[in-house]
């Protein structure tokens, strides 16, 4: 028998000095002074003190947002920060903390969104901005986030059977980076239902405020920005179409396959079946795509409304249900995009609408980070802590696209993975020439990577 040996025991103490770890929630922090977040919070929050501050209620704010983004699940995470003042700075108490989310309450929730307003255009003039030729898209969806306390306010009973919340979250779609921008966000009891309209809509005009006001649409300019709101068959309703129609917003909603387009199905000419394309515009193996616009009623929605069908094989394994026809998955959306606005005709607005599934990987990254568990038993903590999560996702995503983009591992890398190469990265404090420098580990990987792209956020806001 072959005897494996152990390896070598090292020697442990507890007298290091000048060591970090987590240095890199560093550069997420100067981000948030950089575009204005700290100024604009504690602005904000401002008259709610009745003196002076010792921690300012932005500065609060943005480090437990990088907490958050750091994996904090609650508000004691923000103790993260311990052994990094010298890179951070002074940073408030779990008690401070909690005293800062009773602050924003209701009557000052629109004050700290419009500082997250004015961020994101500090963020997109330095160089995050999106393509605005190009159309702007925005993500609906809503989730259920699990309570495991009846004390918390509102939780209730989901309709998936759990217990706890239904949050609806809107998201900016920035495909050149993994994640996107959260744009807003409506806490709402968990017996909300999947389809209101009005949440709906009250979260359409929060995403469209959360904008920088050049890159929101204006009704009946022909140069305007053009934006596409983008949902399931739980936004595909009557008064939100006509919301987004009202506000210059074209939509995509996927529509229900219930009895009228299992009836049309077998009336559709094997002709006006076309393949359905991939993100590269090759063929999708499997997957056609028809329009049925005329084989439907349509008068409820608003003028140019088209319905598609996607008909696909189910891929192997799937459990077959009883909407398949002949074998074949079918799935429906509506949108009013216009002809030749998307390249493809048909299958490239079908294509469009299905990459709203990349909103599932939102919410996946957004429940890593905060959004699996809303840590308070007041609503208005837990609505300021689902701000909060918001800010971080939008830190996270500017500090890719302003620093990463040179280093396509870290720029599509989902938070988990981007936590553990970057926020969690070792270093090493120096003191010289009066200056006090932060040395990464220089036998990590992606220690050039990472102080370069601290250096690139710095030059961006100079």
């Amino acid at each position: 028998m072959k005897r494996i040996e152990r390896s070598r025991r090292v020697k442990v103490s507890a007298d290091g000095t000048g060591v970090v770890s987590h240095a890199g929630v560093g550069m997420l922090r100067e981000l948030a002074w950089d575009t204005g977040l700290v100024s604009g919070i504690s602005t904000a929050l401002a008259d709610t003190y009745a003196g002076r501050w010792q921690h300012a209620p932005g500065r609060v704010f943005t480090d437990l947002a990088v907490a958050i983004a750091d994996g904090g699940d609650c508000v004691s995470h923000i103790e993260v920060f311990g052994d990094r003042h010298e890179v951070c700075g002074p940073v408030a108490s779990m008690p401070t903390t909690w005293r800062m989310l009773d602050r924003v309450d209701p009557a000052h929730l629109s004050r700290v969104r419009a500082a997250r307003a004015a961020a994101r255009e500090r963020a997109w003039a330095a160089g995050a901005t999106p393509d605005l030729t190009q159309l702007l898209r925005i993500d609906f969806d809503a989730t259920v986030t699990i309570s495991h306390a009846e004390t918390k306010q509102n939780a209730a009973k989901t309709w998936k059977r759990t217990f706890g919340f239904h949050p609806l979250l809107a998201f900016l779609d920035r495909p050149e980076v993994s994640g996107g921008e959260a744009l807003a966000g409506l806490l709402r009891p968990g017996n909300a239902g999947s389809n209101t309209a009005a949440d709906h809509v009250t979260v359409l005009e929060q995403a469209l405020a959360a904008l920088p006001e050049h890159a929101r649409p204006r009704p009946g300019d022909p140069d305007t920005v053009r934006v596409v709101a983008r949902s399931d068959s739980a936004g595909a309703t009557h008064a939100f179409a006509t919301a987004c129609r009202d506000r210059g917003v074209w939509f995509s909603f996927g529509f229900p396959v219930d009895a009228r387009i299992q009836a049309i199905v077998d009336e559709v000419p094997d002709q006006c079946w076309q393949s359905a394309i991939e993100s590269d515009g090759g063929i999708r193996d499997g997957a056609w795509v028809a329009e049925v616009t005329g084989l439907l009623d349509l008068t409820a929605w608003p003028e140019g409304s088209r319905v598609l069908l996607r008909a696909e094989r189910p891929h192997p394994g799937a459990q077959l249900r009883f909407t398949d026809v002949d074998g074949h998955r079918i799935t429906a959306f509506i949108t009013d995009i216009p002809e030749r606005v998307i390249p493809g005709q048909n299958a490239g607005l079908e294509l469009d609408h299905r990459q709203h599934a990349r909103v599932e990987d939102r919410i996946r990254e957004g429940k890593a980070a905060g959004l699996r568990n809303l840590p308070c038993r007041g609503w208005d903590e837990n609505v300021a802590w689902l701000e909060t999560l918001l800010a971080a996702t939008d830190l996270v995503c500017w500090a890719k696209l302003l620093g990463f983009t040179g280093t396509p591992e870290l720029a599509h890398a989902e938070i988990a993975t981007f936590r553990n190469l970057v926020l969690h990265v070792a270093a090493r404090i120096t003191r010289s020439a009066r200056q006090v420098r932060l040395r990464i580990d220089r036998t990590w990987k992606y220690a050039d990577a990472i102080a370069e792209a601290w250096l690139r956020i710095r030059a961006a806001f100079t």
